[in-house]
């Protein structure tokens, strides 16, 4: 199952380090989201990651910077619908909170975040938008699939849920970083999610 974080909407000391840290533990693609923060607030934070890392990257914001700084790709939302004209990124993802929308989303993407499948972590009272039986009905008609990304209170005790809900990875925020404090928790809490994601493969 893929590994995706999305970057603290705030920015946080140290968060090139912590970035690479989640990329040393074995992350496949980190989303750049920083809502209201300014382009050179954003190219800040990518002056300090290698090149290695930046191609891994995905942004919600400042869609610009893909080209600028050979990023992976950008991920369509409410403030930036569409791709620019000129701009061909190699990824293009969206966010769905509706199966529909999942089914509708998924043909023009290349893969798509599902939300929220848990109760947030990181936003109190965002409540799971789906009950078991709608997310089984949903993977046995093919809509969860390896391009559907379960969002939302994603932790390291329900990655099973989602392996049988057919979910191809998970996208996680608020696990990750309440920990950023804590350097030795981090590292060891992304390597425990990068194991747990890839076990009965």
């Amino acid at each position: 199952m893929k590994f995706i974080v999305i970057t603290s909407p705030e920015f946080i000391p140290g968060e090139a380090f912590f970035i690479r840290r989640l990329f040393d533990c074995g992350l496949d693609i980190l989303h750049l989201r920083k809502p209201g923060s300014s382009v050179t607030g954003c190219a800040q934070l990518l002056d300090e990651l290698p090149a290695e890392v930046r191609r891994r990257i995905v942004t919600h914001d400042h869609f610009s910077l893909c080209g600028d700084y050979g990023l992976f790709g950008v991920h369509l939302n409410c403030r930036n619908p569409a791709v620019p004209s000129g701009l061909c990124p190699a990824s293009v993802s969206a966010s769905c909170h509706s199966v529909a929308e999942v089914r509708q989303r998924k043909t023009g993407c290349d893969y798509v975040f599902m939300s929220p499948v848990f109760d947030s972590i990181s936003k109190r009272g965002y409540s799971a938008a789906y009950s078991d039986e709608a997310l089984c009905r949903a993977s046995s008609d093919g809509t969860i699939d390896s391009r559907v990304m379960a969002l939302g209170g994603v932790s390291l005790g329900n990655i099973g849920a989602l392996r049988r809900w057919g979910f191809g990875g998970a996208a996680f925020l608020g696990d990750v970083w309440r920990l950023s404090a804590d350097e030795a928790a981090f590292t060891r809490h992304a390597c425990e999610l990068r194991c747990s994601l890839d076990e009965n493969i």
